[in-house]
């Protein structure tokens, strides 16, 4: 039979799926005992269930880390802002704020690991390092350039 329906592979292995695959249906057995007891209970080790809520601590933990980077460039901007915003006279002192933000941004997704970096990363290593190191440059370009009224 070549092409069986899934209700005639189902009822002649017992199984969805039917026969294919590498094993021809049957299950393989890897020598490791079931983790099941009596009547489907969890044969667990007592130390176990505070193991399992330690492990998620500490993922808690990394995860709340891992968007550090990111935090520290939001608040690097936002003070770059505010500067820029207490008048014409701290334009050139914010402008330069910003530049340096966001070169440090480059350099923490030059150097950083994937998984450290946070919401820096957003596309791939070499396009986000880039586009932080032009805007970056071209911000201290123009707080250099641009000469300070009054």
């Amino acid at each position: 039979m070549t092409h069986a329906s899934h209700e005639q592979a189902t009822a002649e292995t017992g199984r969805v799926g039917g026969g294919s695959g590498r094993h021809g249906g049957r299950r393989r057995r890897t020598g490791r005992p079931s983790k099941t007891g009596q009547a489907g209970q969890s044969r667990q080790p007592a130390g176990a269930a505070e193991a399992g809520q330690s492990r998620q601590a500490d993922q808690a933990a990394q995860a709340r880390y891992q968007q550090l980077p990111y935090l520290l460039v939001l608040f690097g901007v936002a003070a770059g802002l505010a500067t820029i915003w207490q008048g014409v006279h701290l334009v050139q002192s914010g402008t330069l704020v910003l530049a340096g933000v966001l070169l440090v941004a480059a350099m923490a997704r030059l150097v950083l690991p994937e998984r450290r970096a946070g919401m820096l990363s957003s596309r791939r290593r070499f396009l986000d390092v880039a586009l932080f190191g032009v805007l970056g440059t071209g911000l201290l370009v123009a707080g250099l350039v641009v000469p300070v009224p009054g």
